[in-house]
């Protein structure tokens, strides 16, 4: 049955439409994600079962158990995935929606008269089939393999360096003009070579966009390849004319885009130039060394945890070095400790904050932290030069004040939370040799007012909350 015919087949979808842009809404607050998460499961489910029940399936049964395995592998991966390896999920899971997209539109190509593109009179595919048939295999040939290359990043399987390929904006802007006239071509001539050229130039495009852009960088490739993905969703709902994926698709498509000008805005980068070239392309490693010779203040648990019981007011501000540790739960215990004891605490996210948006947020709501205790940048920077305390738990280029100071570096122009500006600064660090992703020594780390804590983020901590016990 087509859904056209079905004015029910319509409801449903509208209905799952709206589930979808609630659970969006939802989405964009910690205390209302775990609703808005529901709503999309079951505005999904709606979809699914929509489609299942009201259309001509081949073999059911063969779907339901596809449906069941996959399910079923979601579900194990999701329950034993640790929060520091999410990023590289995400860019995993971006991976398959592009796979999808690919094989529907190889799929439709291949059997055009199963999904109702074929021009009966003509014996060829319908001229608007092969535009969105085109644009559908593009993006999701390049979301799959860019989101191959940012899962390796992530993942540790590949540097996190960017590569930069001898004349790779000659290359990369070659290679786009092909499969743009390529299809173009396709409308005129739908021949198999002219589709698989244009599926293997946008396999090959995606790796070549992805390979440059470094480390500190990823926030914005995961949004950005989420985007991707929507669009290649939505173009394949057209193709299967399937209201329910067009508006998925789009809604994926357009919040991805707006997260990723959110992030590159948080960075203080053009989109452009992100996709372009790698975010402090240099590693910055000789400076950096050189600077740890430069005098510096070590503090112990014991010294920390007096300054803070002292305080009125402790900010802390986490970054990745924090979920690299698991230290999230001792960090909320050490939170309680301090307000048992009269002490305003706050914590402070920076956009960027981790290797994906709101991997910061995810990991204190995982520990349960308060909401209300948690603000973004813009809402607590002026907070700093009035707190006696700033806590910085394993972050670096998102305090480094070069971003402000130096026009040389790599994270120039970058907002930072002015941690700086508070009476006293407490660094938790492994080690003063290494540096953020952009590459750059942190100015931060050799201020009168600094005291170092180099240690593994998650024990220092447990041994502060003993100190403050004791």
């Amino acid at each position: 049955m087509h859904e056209a015919v079905n004015p029910w087949v319509a409801l449903a979808y509208l209905v799952a439409g709206v589930c979808f842009v609630l659970a969006l809404r939802g989405l964009s607050s910690p205390s209302t994600s775990r609703r808005g998460n529901r709503l999309g499961i079951f505005g999904m489910a709606l979809a699914v079962g929509t489609t299942l029940f009201t259309h001509d399936i081949a073999s059911l049964p063969e779907i339901l158990i596809a449906i069941a395995i996959g399910g079923a592998i979601g579900f194990v991966t999701a329950r034993k995935i640790a929060m520091t390896d999410m990023p590289q999920l995400v860019a995993a899971f971006h991976s398959l929606v592009g796979l999808a997209a690919v094989l529907v539109a190889a799929a439709a190509f291949l059997n055009p008269d199963a999904f109702g593109i074929l021009d009966a009179a003509t014996g060829h595919i319908n001229p608007v089939s092969r535009v969105e048939m085109g644009l559908g295999v593009a993006i999701g040939a390049i979301t799959f393999s860019g989101s191959v290359i940012a899962f390796l990043k992530l993942a540790g399987k590949m540097s996190g360096k960017p590569i930069m390929l001898p004349g790779r904006h000659v290359i990369n802007l070659g290679t786009l003009a092909a499969i743009l006239a390529l299809t173009v071509y396709f409308i005129t001539d739908d021949a198999p070579w002219v589709f698989f050229t244009i599926t293997a130039l946008s396999f090959v495009i995606g790796f070549l966009l992805i390979i440059p852009i470094g480390g500190a960088d990823m926030p914005v490739v995961v949004s950005m390849l989420n985007s991707y993905s929507g669009w290649a969703a939505a173009a394949m709902g057209f193709t299967l004319h399937n209201s329910a994926m067009i508006i998925t698709g789009a809604l994926v498509g357009s919040s991805g885009a707006i997260l990723s000008y959110i992030m590159c805005k948080a960075m203080n980068r053009s989109f452009i130039s992100v996709i372009a070239g790698g975010f402090g392309g240099d590693s910055g490693s000789g400076p950096a060394a050189a600077a740890t010779d430069r005098p510096w203040k070590r503090g112990s648990a014991e010294d920390a945890a007096f300054l803070m019981s002292q305080a009125e007011q402790v900010i802390i501000v986490p970054g990745y070095g924090m979920a690299v540790a698991q230290a999230q739960h001792a960090l909320r215990e050490m939170g309680d400790t301090l307000k048992a004891q009269g002490v305003k605490v706050k914590y402070a996210i920076h956009p960027v904050a981790g290797r994906m948006p709101g991997h910061m947020n995810v990991l204190l709501a995982e520990a349960n932290v308060p909401y209300d205790e948690v603000f973004e940048l813009e809402d607590i920077n002026s907070e700093f030069a009035q707190s006696d305390v700033a806590f910085v738990i394993g972050a670096n280029d998102v305090t480094n004040p070069a971003a402000k100071t130096d026009k040389t570096s790599p994270i120039y122009g970058m907002p930072i939370l002015d941690v700086e500006k508070a009476k006293t600064v407490l660094f938790i660090k492994r080690s003063m040799g290494g540096v953020g992703y952009a590459g750059v020594d942190n100015e931060v780390f050799y201020r009168d007012n600094t005291m170092m804590l180099l240690a593994d983020a998650k024990k220092m901590v447990e041994e502060i909350v003993k100190a403050m016990n004791h």
